[in-house]
């Protein structure tokens, strides 16, 4: 069994260069796998591996500029759900493009999972998904807004364009783990709405701690790893990822006719040319030649999204 802790930090780093090769040598020293992100704006990421071994990795984050109170949300794998280690400089930890956001000053008022539910039940709410279209996909909280975004990047227009439909309301807002609610929270009140709440510890920590029988969530979450989606208690849901368009298949997705392994599943089926499956086909082959050797290829995947 392997944890995988998903984890964010705003705080200033005026040298993330600096930080990024004694974080990775932690990493491979722990036997950590995940992706990482350092920007000027903080940390983000999500890794895995023995209890010691995030552990020691979070030991090492927790002693960088401005992280000693660190917070993360953690839940179990049956498997390594990452192939290798990477630990990546960006622009930004989550992608808005919004220069005049900032996490750091104002943001919404955070709500605790156990009092989610009362706040999203209100008839002067609005509940509003900050997360993309195939993440929505699987799983979301009931009667939320889904904005139909496919990248983060994406919201700030969608809220201007809409933003009327929503007046005099309260604005309740959620994603994964509650890295994009710290933007956009501060985005919304940067545009003048008074009132603004977002879940705190994000889905993950909602489904952690909130029992399904009083759950308001359905579906599964979706998680940028392996598992690909996770219910109630963080057990995997069962779901796959099409490795040709990166959307994620429910298990019954996985008899259907315009499903095939590593090529093609029915939502990206008249997406790709004859060409890309011919090379999709290819990669599933060295997939599987490497699965047979006890293996793992990590080698480029399809164009993905």
């Amino acid at each position: 069994m392997f944890t995988v802790a998903a984890l964010y930090k705003f705080t200033a780093f005026p040298d993330p260069a600096a930080l990024r090769p004694g974080l990775l040598a932690a990493c491979e020293a722990a036997g950590v796998k995940g992706t990482l992100l350092l920007a000027r704006e903080g940390i983000n990421g999500t890794i895995a591996g023995s209890r010691a071994g995030i552990d020691a990795v979070l030991s090492h984050i927790r002693g960088m500029p401005g992280c000693a109170d660190l917070d993360w949300k953690e839940s179990p794998a049956a498997e390594m759900p990452f192939g290798r280690t990477k630990v990546r400089l960006k622009r930004e930890i989550v992608t808005m493009g919004e220069p005049d956001v900032d996490p750091t000053g104002a943001v919404g008022h955070y709500v605790a999972p156990a009092d989610w539910n009362d706040l999203i039940s209100s008839e002067d709410v609005v509940v509003i998904d900050t997360r993309n279209d195939y993440e929505v996909a699987i799983g979301t909280f009931q009667g939320a807004v889904d904005p139909g975004t496919t990248s983060f990047r994406e919201f700030p227009a969608w809220w201007r364009e809409n933003a009327g439909r929503f007046a005099n309301m309260r604005v309740a807002m959620f994603c994964t783990g509650g890295i994009r609610c710290e933007k956009s929270t501060n985005f919304l009140l940067n545009e003048g709405v008074e009132e603004v709440y977002h879940l705190k510890g994000g889905i993950l920590k909602y489904l952690e701690v909130v029992p399904a029988e009083e759950s308001l969530w359905q579906g599964a979450c979706f998680v940028f790893d392996q598992r690909v989606g996770v219910g109630h208690g963080l057990t995997e849901s069962g779901h796959r990822m099409c490795h040709a368009c990166r959307r994620p298949l429910a298990p019954g997705d996985l008899g259907h006719a315009d499903f095939e392994e590593g090529v093609s599943c029915p939502a990206c089926i008249h997406d790709y040319s004859d060409a890309d499956r011919a090379r999709f086909r290819e990669r599933q082959r060295q997939v599987e030649l490497a699965e047979a050797r006890g293996g793992r290829h990590i080698g480029p995947q399809g164009p993905g999204r």
